[in-house]
């Protein structure tokens, strides 16, 4: 079954008010193109999950489209500093910090892996995380010792990753750093793959112990060359100085969607290709 659709269609299936899984992690294969698309489409109310986000949290929630954030960090690596417009969003009210350790995440990721309401986890028994997030509750262990800390399950409506290469059935391969991609997988109701290129479903067969994703657990499949940009692509590109830094610079909302504007040709580029392909 050809599982590729358009960009637009794509980002439809994302509903507002939806718990939306994003793949990488900080400035590295985060599903830009994805992204910058929800924002186009004016996404609302949407619940991200991540362990370590960037600038994907920040673009997301500096044009409204967040209610509430689940991760472990949210900020840009030691060169760009902090993301201003999500510190903003959650000091002012306008969006709810979840707050977690990146294991927590992980740890409720696998219970929703598993079709289970929540996760035992180590060591987290005191302090501000379980006193602030609601997805944490430390009870007596049933069968005797020291109290034990749960973290709720999470269940991503969508989960959307980005991938060097993938066929059109949604075979997937990740080259380099998997991060908790695989995990997301396994725990959303509904995985998008966006890919930096299609490869024919006899490539992936011939070399099914590369394959990542399954394309039984795909329920669409997006060619979007540089789909990650501005953020980096193991093998393929590193992160966009320019970008990132042009990005950084701006404050006003009509400037922030220019600066999407500005990626619109590179995004829906696998498109133009598909029509020749």
């Amino acid at each position: 079954m050809n599982k590729r659709i358009s960009l637009q269609d794509a980002v439809a299936i994302v509903q507002d008010g939806d718990t939306l899984a994003l793949g990488g992690n900080v400035l590295h294969r985060a599903p830009m193109a994805f992204v910058r698309e929800l924002t186009r489409q004016n996404k609302q109310n949407l619940q991200l999950v991540k362990t370590a986000g960037a600038h994907d949290i920040d673009l997301l929630v500096s044009l409204g489209c967040v209610e509430a954030v689940h991760a472990g960090f949210v900020s840009y690596e030691t060169k760009y500093g902090l993301a201003k417009h999500y510190r903003k969003a959650v000091e002012s009210g306008l969006v709810k910090a979840n707050e977690h350790a990146c294991y927590t995440v992980i740890s409720a990721l696998r219970a929703a892996s598993t079709n289970v309401p929540f996760m035992p986890v180590h060591g987290l028994k005191v302090g501000d995380l379980i006193e602030h997030n609601d997805y944490f509750v430390v009870v007596e262990d049933p069968f005797g010792g020291e109290p034990v800390t749960l973290v709720r399950s999470i269940v991503p409506d969508v989960a959307v990753i980005h991938v060097q290469e993938c066929d059109e059935k949604g075979n997937a391969r990740i080259t380099g750093p998997k991060y908790e991609d695989l995990l997301m997988t396994r725990a959303a109701n509904k995985v998008i793959v966006t890919t930096e290129q299609i490869v024919s479903p006899s490539k992936t067969k011939l070399n099914r112990e590369l394959i990542d994703i399954p394309g039984f657990l795909v329920d669409a499949v997006v060619h979007t060359p540089k789909g990650a940009s501005p953020t980096s692509c193991y093998k393929k590109y590193d992160v966009d100085d320019r970008y990132l830094n042009e990005y950084l610079s701006l404050n006003d909302t009509d400037d922030i969607r220019n600066y999407v504007k500005k990626f619109e040709r590179q995004d829906y580029a696998g498109e133009r290709m598909s029509r020749t392909w």
